[in-house]
């Protein structure tokens, strides 16, 4: 049970001038269900199952604020056709009594040009040996023009009844890289110092803050450490907390680990599903996964509440509200992170098992999660919609 004065997990919450049901958030984890960039009824009914399951809110996953942001072709960008069928998707959500938030983000290095069509975007000029392309740099004009786009697409959100936005400043997407010394290796105000590397993320949420004013609730996704070699680690994830928090700009920073093109598995945890992961592939990436499939996607430990050590020195360092995010799948991890004088809980795998779990853990606290932390949901976001492939309803 929670200690005395802290809040329980199922008790209402303001997050900036949002009303929650309860704590517990659906994190963004990528659908795969809009083949045509646009949202479809199985988008709704995935988002709408977590809403009747009991979250407080559940979060459209990622939505490229620019047609170059996209990771694939057939992602949603966040412009005015979109807005219709996002309008659906949150009335769906809020007729279930959740709130509901769009992860808004540009894919940047992570992109894939062959899908897209467009040359991806880095902080300078990167060749990816996955899809045997380069990166161009991009100019101070391309941040500048991603930086608005941030901001329309903010307006976006809120001409489609979204609750909150979310700014992806994780995983090494284009702002993440930024701030990583292993990826950024620019000599002007955007490389060097961490406040130069800092200040495109700064930059973007000073935008989005602006755009959104109080009409909606403002997050940010932050890595905590990306788990590469010379990368960006906890020391300088803890200084840009704080700046972030002295900007004002932000109602609460959810907290993460990992790198989408350097270190997948260091957010998940668990064994990698190489087979499957090659079975979802074309070739020739089909092929490379299978032979170097256990040199790219490392094996960790999966322990509850994983990123709880790392996010403990952010806790200690800022007052901002902040999301637990990492091996949450029982009331009593919950617990543990309200204890721990964290605000919110965010979970993804262990809702694609059970979508209902809220709401069983709000009948039953004792109640067990059946997510066996198999890794095996990860590679359907690339064959046919993100699901747990143990489920059976």
């Amino acid at each position: 049970m929670p200690q005395s004065g802290s809040p329980g997990i199922l008790s209402p919450a303001a997050l900036g001038p949002v009303s929650l049901r309860n704590r517990i958030i659906k994190s963004a984890t990528f659908e795969g269900r809009a083949p045509r960039g646009l949202v479809t009824d199985d988008l709704i009914g995935f988002h709408r199952r977590f809403a009747a399951g009991g979250v407080g809110m559940t979060t459209l996953a990622f939505c490229a604020v620019t047609a170059d942001g996209r990771q694939f072709a057939p992602m949603i960008q966040m412009g005015r056709e979109a807005v219709p069928g996002l309008r659906r998707l949150t009335e769906a959500v809020h007729a279930e009594g959740a709130a509901a938030s769009v992860q808004i983000g540009h894919a940047g290095v992570v992109a894939n040009a062959k899908s897209t069509g467009l040359p991806a975007l880095g902080p300078v000029k990167r060749f990816d040996p996955q899809n045997l392309r380069s990166c161009r740099m991009a100019t101070k004009a391309d941040l500048r023009r991603v930086v608005a786009a941030f901001g329309d697409a903010t307006d976006v959100a809120v001409d489609s009844g979204f609750d909150a936005v979310e700014v992806h400043l994780g995983h090494d997407y284009l702002p993440s890289s930024f701030l990583s010394p292993h990826l950024n290796r620019r000599d002007d105000e955007y490389g060097g110092s961490l406040e130069n590397r800092a200040r495109f993320a700064r930059e973007i949420t000073r935008t989005v803050r602006e755009r959104a004013k109080d009409r909606i609730a403002v997050i940010a996704k932050l890595t905590m450490d990306d788990g590469v070699r010379g990368g960006f680690w906890i020391d300088e994830a803890v200084q840009v907390a704080r700046w972030l928090e002295a900007d004002g700009h932000l109602d609460a920073l959810e907290l993460t680990m990992g790198s989408s093109p350097g270190n997948t598995m260091y957010m998940f945890r668990g064994e990698p599903p190489i087979r499957e992961f090659a079975a979802a592939m074309p070739q020739p990436r089909r092929l490379m996964v299978r032979l170097g499939g256990r040199l790219k996607l490392r094996s960790y430990e999966y322990r509850p509440l994983y990123m709880l050590d790392a996010a403990r020195q952010i806790r200690a360092a800022v007052g901002l509200p902040l999301i637990l995010l990492g091996g949450i799948t029982e009331k009593a991890h919950m617990d543990t992170a309200m204890d721990e004088g964290f605000q919110f809980v965010a979970m993804g795998r262990a809702l694609l098992r059970e979508p209902d779990l809220v709401n069983r853990i709000q009948t039953d606290p004792s109640h067990r999660s059946l997510c066996i932390h198999c890794n095996k949901c990860v590679p359907t976001i690339f064959a046919g919609g993100t699901h747990c492939v143990l489920a059976t309803d």
